[in-house]
């Protein structure tokens, strides 16, 4: 056992609700000894779940482990709790990658980049996913046979969400004046929601800006709330909308998150249709 790891199992030993579990764990991940280092770090997130430290580091050994599905949870958990973290961000742009999802990771990248604009790492990986993903993609026929006359363009759909992979249901973009553009909300007792709410939700994001830039937190990407009776991310598809995402409360966090991601650039591109 080396000096380092020694000192900090001590200290942890004396300190059981020190902080000392982050960096043990992290020298034990560094040295390949992950059965160890996620005994620490679990501990150390049972004692500290609202430290996004703890579920960043969760998720960095849960990525070493191969349990990628943990790690993507984790990560999300961290930027619930930080959601300008760039190491989060990065990981699961890394993850969406994986997936072959790029331009989730670049959404992700650009994000950590707004975030820290001074990190190499963020314009490193920015620019290798944008190569690998040019790369990967079939060079264009050098002799394409002529093509059919093609129909008039098919006008675009009322809803970006209907033919979606999630239901609509659940989903609302509301503009800045807190008229509805698409989605529905239903109330506990099965009644038309979404209007009333897009009412509510006028200038929220103008409000996020306002507070973000007062604390001197940066630009704001999302807000997450979890309730009882549900779990909830508002987010901001465009400067001029805001689209809100709710799940019952059985629903994990991350897997809301993950639906707002995908709703967020499915409205982005309906909203660039009907504009």
């Amino acid at each position: 056992m080396s000096d380092d790891i020694r000192t900090l199992t001590t200290r942890l030993a004396e300190e059981p609700s020190s902080l000392a579990f982050l960096e043990l764990a992290e020298s034990l991940r560094q040295r390949g000894k992950l059965d160890a280092a996620y005994k620490v770090a679990r501990g150390g997130l049972g004692r500290y779940p609202g430290l996004a430290d703890a579920h960043d580091l969760m998720a960095r050994i849960l990525s070493d482990r191969g349990d990628l599905a943990g790690a993507f949870d984790a990560w999300s958990d961290a930027l619930r709790l930080d959601p300008l973290r760039t190491g989060a961000l990065k990981g699961i742009a890394f993850l969406y990658f994986r997936a072959g999802d790029v331009a989730a990771a670049i959404a992700h990248l650009e994000r950590a980049s707004e975030a820290d604009p001074d990190d190499p790492s963020i314009h490193q990986a920015l620019a290798r996913v944008r190569r690998e993903s040019t790369a990967a993609a079939p060079p264009p026929d050098t002799a394409p046979a002529p093509a059919p006359i093609s129909p008039p363009a098919a006008p675009a759909p009322d809803s970006p969400f209907t033919a979606g992979v999630e239901d609509e249901r659940g989903v609302l973009l509301v503009d800045a004046n807190g008229m509805r553009l698409a989605g529905e909300l239903s109330a506990d007792d099965g009644s038309e929601a979404g209007d009333r709410v897009a009412a509510q939700l006028a200038g929220v994001s103008r409000e996020a800006a306002r507070a973000t830039r007062l604390l001197g937190l940066g630009t704001w990407q999302s807000i997450a709330v979890e309730s009882p009776g549900a779990h909830l991310i508002l987010t901001a598809p465009t400067s001029e909308t805001v689209l809100l995402v709710t799940r019952d409360a059985s629903f994990p966090m991350a897997r809301v998150g993950l639906i707002a991601d995908r709703a967020a650039r499915t409205a982005r591109s309906w909203l660039e249709q009907v504009g």
